[in-house]
């Protein structure tokens, strides 16, 4: 099976910075592409970032310019440096990965258990 793993969550003031991991492991034969979401209280989980295997990435409107994702092909393991954080990114950040286990596989989609991050005024 495959396990997604994140780290990196806590409680910072508004302003500040944190950078959340996440590590793909099992079985695992490739990564088509890995994304970061956030779920709010009381809201929908919602994309945040994602990156592709050659490293094109995008993200959602509200945190353009203050978030960065990256990744460790290598490694199976993916990043979320947060800056400059707000109280509306408070919530649950979830990776997600979209990957083969095997050569005849088809991409299977696969989810961390989630981080929280809570930024205080």
């Amino acid at each position: 099976q495959v396990q997604l793993v994140e780290s990196g969550g806590g409680l910072v003031q508004a302003g500040g910075s944190l950078k959340l991991s996440c590590v793909a492991s099992g079985s695992i034969f490739s990564v088509n592409f890995m994304r970061w979401y956030r779920q709010a209280p009381g809201k929908e989980r919602e994309l945040v970032a994602v990156i592709i295997s050659d490293g094109q990435s995008n993200y959602a409107d509200p945190v353009k310019g203050r978030f960065t994702i990256s990744r460790d092909n290598a490694r199976n393991k993916v990043y979320l440096q947060m800056n400059s954080l707000k109280p509306e990114d408070t919530g649950v950040y979830y990776c997600n990965a979209v990957l083969r286990m095997d050569r005849l596989s088809p991409p299977r989609n696969f989810w961390g258990q989630g981080t929280q991050v809570t930024v205080s005024l």
